[in-house]
């Protein structure tokens, strides 16, 4: 029972903790809408210093398109390192871009896809889109229409606009067969999904 008590206050603790780092996260969101990047960056850079993920990945991404900060595709790559060497989904996704793109790195579409792979198995729409294109071009990967037709399936799920055009353009390509396994590679993979959150 004194165990049970001690983790709940533990708990309650670090909760109260966080609050403040919540709120300030919050406070530079709302600057962020509000297009007031001066600061959105002042509420941002102490929580990403102090290992805060998201605000790691708004800080590469405003370096990465210069919003409030001279543009520095290096120190966006760096952001959202860190961000998605702790699980980060659109950070691994952001990050994935810019090797794919060669921004603030040589291009590298192996690495590209190594980070695509890691935020789309966590669900992410736009990661999963990418995923499929680059299935789809074989860039880092053997050319795989199956594989680009089920990440674009998937994407298309959540309703990325991209990976609903791409699904147009891969049906004509593909043969029915191809679809049909496609889609069940898709559903197995959501099915896997879900045992893994239970």
């Amino acid at each position: 029972m004194k165990k049970i008590i001690f983790l709940k206050i533990v708990f309650l603790v670090m909760m109260v903790g966080a609050l403040p780092s919540w709120a300030n996260f919050l406070a530079g969101e709302d600057a962020y809408l509000r297009e007031d990047y001066e600061r959105a960056l002042e509420e941002w850079q102490p929580l990403a210093k102090s290992g805060n993920a998201e605000a790691q990945n708004m800080l590469g991404y405003m370096y990465r398109y210069g919003q409030g900060v001279p543009q520095d595709f290096e120190q966006a790559r760096q952001w959202y390192r860190l961000a998605a060497d702790q699980g980060h989904a659109r950070a691994q996704n952001n990050l994935g871009a810019m090797y794919r793109q060669g921004l603030g790195v040589p291009q590298d579409y192996v690495e590209a896809l190594r980070w695509f792979r890691r935020s789309a198995e966590q669900g992410n729409g736009g990661a999963q889109s990418h995923l499929g294109l680059m299935y789809f071009e074989g860039e880092g990967t053997a050319k795989d229409v199956i594989q680009a037709y089920k990440w674009a399936y998937l994407s298309a799920q959540q309703g990325v606009e991209q990976a609903i055009l791409a699904l147009d353009l891969l049906e004509k390509e593909l043969r029915p067969d191809q679809i049909q396994e496609a889609k069940r590679l898709a559903k197995e993979w959501t099915t896997k999904g879900e045992e893994v959150a239970l």
